[in-house]
């Protein structure tokens, strides 16, 4: 049941990013480790620039393959899933991560694979 596509995903990377940058301060993180804040910016940062980079309806350089793109993704989400425990993540510290984790986790898993269509010859 894969049915993200890559344009679906691609217009999903720059709401994510700024999220990523944006959330950590309108909710206050970073109560039980500051880094709770400063991880989801430089990972919100990082992710605006690979988007911008990326082989995609919206990357603007096109340098990236999509490929590795889903591998980053695929990367940061258990990195999300595992920070809490590595930096002892409290409350809505943690949560955070755990969501965001898992909600990149479900995207990347439910990625439809792009199938090659070979031109007919002759």
């Amino acid at each position: 049941m894969s049915f993200i596509t890559k344009k679906i995903h691609a217009f999903l990377d720059y709401p994510v990013a700024i999220a990523l940058i944006t959330f950590p301060f309108l909710l206050g993180l970073g109560s039980s480790n500051p880094l709770a804040l400063y991880i989801s910016v430089a990972t919100g940062i990082a992710a605006l620039v690979l988007t911008i980079l990326t082989d995609h309806e919206t990357g603007v350089f096109r340098v990236i393959p999509y490929r590795f793109h889903l591998i980053v993704d695929f990367l940061v989400a258990v990195v999300f899933l595992l920070v809490p425990f590595i930096f002892a993540f409290k409350g809505l510290d943690a949560y955070f991560y755990w969501i965001n984790g898992a909600a990149v986790l479900f995207v990347v898993a439910l990625h439809k694979s792009e199938k090659k269509v070979l031109a007919p010859v002759g």
